[in-house]
């Protein structure tokens, strides 16, 4: 058995099949981890959930912000933006069954036995991999929740930018939010910046990227992401960043996490128009 993680596919299901088929991934005795944003910018958003949720028990996918935004562009919340491709997701029949096995997603993984966690953007420094299920586990409650639309509503904003005990209400489940599908930069008192969303070193010198601030209490861990394309495919010592782009014409990345193998990586070159 192999476990494989793969970044951001964002409607890119051509690319995404080719690279299974490099894998030569059999969901019968291999494991799959995908970092979230199955959706949106790419042509394929509808065939990339109905393919991923066909595969079952074995994959394991956290949600991303474009996730989060198709599931409130569907409720009314938010109108397609101009570059959106999820009106082929919104008619299709089987709709309401895709949504809500998405909305039922983690948004967090941890697999304890080969050390590594998975979050979509990433881990707000001074949280370990407990305090981190803990965190999500709120918004997953929020999510699945019958009024889960309350929540959808309220999760768009980037204040508070920094996490205290103390937060409550909607307040905290967009500090929680944001930190697992939107960070990229911190300043030295882990308030977090969302105008900054070039590569490290692009920031001003009050900012780090979110893994190299001192507080970061994961140590230890494989800590697995996507999210920041301007990142790109990076394999800096416990941090695996696996969204090399798909979308913007990139390529789309996977990294073996188990034995012997780990840390063995494929790639398959993308175009937004397969």
């Amino acid at each position: 058995m192999a476990t494989y993680a793969i970044g951001d596919i964002q409607g890119c299901a051509v690319p995404f099949e080719e690279l299974l088929d490099d894998l030569e991934f059999d969901p019968a005795r291999d494991r799959l981890w995908l970092t979230g944003d199955l959706v949106n910018r790419g042509p394929h958003s509808l065939e990339t959930l109905r393919m991923v949720r066909e595969f079952g028990d074995s994959v394991t996918t956290v949600l991303g912000n474009h996730d989060l935004h198709l599931l409130a562009v569907a409720e009314g919340i938010r109108k397609i933006r101009p570059g959106d491709s999820l009106k082929r997701v919104l008619r299709a029949p089987d709709r309401d069954e895709l949504l809500h096995w998405l909305r039922h997603l983690p948004m967090v993984h941890v697999d304890r036995d080969l050390k590594a966690l998975m979050v979509h953007a990433g881990v707000y420094p001074g949280w370990g991999p407990s305090k981190l299920l803990r965190r999500a586990a709120e918004v997953e409650k929020a999510l699945r929740r019958d009024d889960y639309p309350d929540y959808l509503r309220g999760m768009y904003g980037s204040e508070p930018r920094a996490w205290s005990g103390k937060l409550a209400g909607m307040d905290r489940l967009r500090c929680i939010t944001n930190v697992l599908t939107r960070i990229r930069f911190v300043d030295g008192q882990r308030r977090m910046d969302f105008d900054q969303k070039g590569p490290p070193g692009s920031q001003p010198p009050r900012l780090m990227p979110w893994y190299q601030h001192p507080r970061m209490k994961c140590d230890g861990w494989r800590i697995v992401c996507g999210h920041w394309s301007a990142l790109g495919f990076s394999l800096q010592g416990n941090i695996i960043s696996l969204d090399s782009g798909c979308v913007w014409g990139g390529a789309l990345t996977a990294v073996r996490l188990d034995g012997d193998h780990s840390r063995q990586c494929w790639q398959v070159g993308c175009g937004v128009n397969e």
